[in-house]
């Protein structure tokens, strides 16, 4: 693991052992996916805690920064097309309902934002 890599909570999907392949389309794919409120990708934010990929349909389960997030059926939308285009399969997104917090950030480092003390 590199230096840069080796203090990030990357989430290890079930795609990772069952299509290793898809991994790396999937997560450039869904890096393109920002949550405008915050400025980040799903990704970095931890949002995508999931993929799987049963009978030929891409799976993806998804938590939210917060339950009233006004951005949340865009993105929802835009990472289940992201996915979709990624693997050109069809992609479901199924929402979670478990609270999200900065520890499921891939880098929590990216909190130095100024903003939380």
């Amino acid at each position: 693991m590199s230096e840069k890599t080796e203090n990030l909570n990357i989430v290890t999907w079930e795609i990772h052992d069952t299509h290793p392949e898809l991994v790396e389309p999937m997560r450039e794919a869904l890096s393109k996916v920002i949550d405008p409120e915050i400025g980040m990708n799903v990704l970095q934010l931890g949002l995508i805690r999931k993929v799987s990929i049963e009978e030929n349909i891409t799976k993806i389960y998804m938590i939210l920064t917060t339950p009233f997030c006004p951005y949340a059926p865009a993105m929802i939308e835009a990472t289940r097309k992201a996915a979709q285009e990624a693997i050109e399969q069809p992609a479901t997104v199924d929402m979670g309902m478990e609270a999200w917090d900065f520890s499921m950030m891939e880098d929590p480092s990216a909190l130095d934002w100024g903003m939380y003390t």
